[in-house]
């Protein structure tokens, strides 16, 4: 079974199609479990809104490199809008890479 640390590294090569910022630094995902007694890697994450066109695709591309990355054959992701995300949720390397929060 992958670390979460693993999973983490996978999450960062995933981008919005929209953003230059991977949905780690983005913000984007909530919660990361590995249960090694089930051979799974759970994860809860969220959207830039919930009218996202891309909605599908992030967490398809995030699950679909996870299990050919890591080897995890059951990825379960949950999307949530609660609570809503925020621009504070962005990581100082992602609100460098976007050239906010510089004075």
């Amino acid at each position: 079974m992958p670390t979460r640390d693993e999973v983490i590294a996978v999450a960062k090569q995933c981008f919005d199609p929209e953003i230059p910022v991977n949905i780690w630094d983005l913000g984007l995902l909530y919660d990361i479990d590995v249960d090694s007694e089930e051979s799974a890697v759970n994860i809860r994450m969220t959207l830039t809104s919930q009218g996202c066109p891309a909605a599908q695709a992030i967490p398809d591309d995030l699950r679909t490199k996870i299990v050919k990355g890591l080897g995890v054959k059951t990825v379960n992701i949950q999307l949530v809008f609660n609570p809503p995300w925020t621009p504070e949720r962005i990581s100082e390397e992602g609100k460098k890479k976007l050239g906010i929060g510089e004075e």
